[in-house]
């Protein structure tokens, strides 16, 4: 699956990241460290910096989801540590185990740079928000999260999921402030 935004990947190229993902996962079950990565050995495209998260499920259900909003390193490179974290260092699970791993999906999705929205109340976020397409940041003050545009499958109705975003960062229900920052983001989304 793919959303609304420019893939420029091959599926060699999802292919491979997929197996970084895994492999990063099966080495830290080893070595309790992330898939250390030759950068170099990858095509150009996976060497560019790019953001990436990583989410794994079983059974349809969450079991880790971690990732970067800004670009911080090769594109490889940040699937492995992101799929590395996911497994082990999400803090709403316990460390993926070993005999989990053969039934745990994982799904990568490459983000597109955040554009801060104008928006002057939450009626003018919900108008402008693209259900499906958009990937959403809420910030303000100590409070910061986002969903990925793939949790619209679980949320498709626009004020459930700014609402459910405002819960995850912590925000009061109802929150809104003239400090309120908005970002949206697309991303190319694949999966085993």
């Amino acid at each position: 699956m793919s959303s609304q935004t420019e893939d420029r990947y091959t599926p060699e190229q999802k292919a491979t990241l997929l197996r970084v993902a895994r492999k990063s996962i099966e080495h830290g079950l080893q070595s309790g460290r992330p898939l250390p990565v030759d950068v170099n050995a990858f095509d150009p495209p996976l060497r560019v910096p790019r953001a990436s998260f990583v989410t794994l499920t079983q059974n349809g259900q969450l079991r880790g989801c971690i990732g970067h909003l800004q670009a911080v390193q090769a594109l490889v490179r940040d699937v492995a540590e992101n799929a590395f974290a996911a497994a082990f260092n999400d803090p709403r699970f316990n460390p993926l185990s070993a005999d989990e791993l053969p039934r745990t999906h994982i799904e990568i999705s490459i983000l597109s740079e955040p554009r801060r929205m104008k928006v002057d109340s939450e009626v003018d976020l919900l108008r402008q928000l693209r259900p499906g397409v958009d990937g959403l940041i809420l910030e303000d003050g100590p409070y910061r999260a986002t969903f990925l545009p793939t949790v619209w499958e679980q949320l498709p109705d626009p004020g459930e999921f700014v609402a459910a975003l405002k819960r995850k960062a912590g925000m009061p229900p109802g929150h809104w402030s003239d400090s309120m920052r908005v970002s949206r983001y697309h991303t190319v989304t694949f999966e085993e």
